[in-house]
């Protein structure tokens, strides 16, 4: 890769580095199978930087039952009381959401949900409100289709179908660390999964008719 246009559309480039073009196809047929792979972990704040530098897609898969960091919201427990949760649509993270949307950005998330749903994930359907307020594109899928299609039970996000961010949960839900992937075999995997789980998933406002009512 030689053009200079090319070549600034790259990002870290170090002095003295140089690039070439692979098709995709060739990766994905001959690349090594049984290397171990170490993990490239990055920072929590790195992580929450890729939500201002990616330049078009940011898309989520979210799988788990229930996430601590939310069970220690305030709008958590006022939902939890079955009150109003009293979301806030000009806090940071909001407006932020809001500027990122109006660069022409698009964020999506697809919810996986039990049959019947958790506490916590009632509360992210109520919260779906919100999202979709400050442009966030939400939907949501019944656990038992996403075992059908065959969808993994992990979280991530994935940006401009290009890179991955590999949430990792301990034992009591808390996210751990977030693991960056860029192996194209797995980024063309998690496009693969974002396709089937996009097709199949209801917006949430269509979605909430067919959860039923918490006892």
């Amino acid at each position: 890769m030689t053009d200079p246009e090319d070549v600034a559309q790259l990002r870290n480039v170090k002095t003295g580095e140089g690039f070439v073009v692979v098709p995709r196809v060739l990766l994905a047929d001959f690349a090594p199978r049984d290397v171990d792979r170490v993990p490239t972990m990055i920072g929590f704040e790195e992580f929450g930087g890729m939500f201002r530098t990616f330049e078009h897609t940011a898309w989520r898969l979210e799988t788990r039952r229930r996430y601590q960091s939310d069970e220690e919201t305030e709008t958590y427990e006022r939902f939890a009381r079955g009150e109003d949760a009293g979301w806030d649509l000009d806090d940071s993270w909001c407006v932020s959401r809001r500027e990122q949307s109006a660069l022409g950005k698009r964020f999506e998330r697809v919810r996986v949900m039990d049959n019947p749903p958790t506490l916590g994930q009632r509360y992210l359907l109520d919260n779906a409100r919100r999202n979709s307020a400050v442009g966030e594109d939400i939907r949501n899928l019944w656990r038992s289709d996403a075992e059908r299609l065959k969808l993994p039970e992990e979280d991530f996000w994935l940006f401009d179908s290009r890179v991955i961010a590999r949430l990792h949960f301990n034992e009591d839900d808390r996210m751990t660390s977030v693991e960056l992937v860029t192996d194209p075999v797995e980024v063309l995997r998690a496009c693969q999964v974002r396709d089937a789980a996009w097709h199949h998933a209801a917006r949430y406002d269509e979605f909430t008719g067919q959860v039923p009512s918490a006892e």
